[in-house]
């Protein structure tokens, strides 16, 4: 499953939001230097889908604040 994520980082609280089908709205409190917002995000979703972190994989916007994550299950 492909999912679209609109990410902001270094915000007060972490959190996923569902905006609609496939997209979705995610805060992190890591700041985006050296992938740690990336690495937050991949464990607000592995949290939010109850999966593990290894199921779920950044496919495109690693330097973005747009993402396209692919969720294996």
């Amino acid at each position: 499953m492909l999912i679209n994520v609109k990410v902001k980082p270094s915000a007060k609280k972490s959190g996923i939001a569902k905006i609609s089908e496939g997209e979705f709205n995610a805060a992190v409190k890591a700041s985006p230097c050296d992938g740690k917002a990336n690495q937050e995000l991949i464990k607000a979703l592995s949290e939010y889908f109850d999966i593990p972190k290894s199921m779920i994989i950044i496919i495109r916007g690693l330097n973005s604040r747009k993402k396209v994550v692919q969720i294996s299950q």
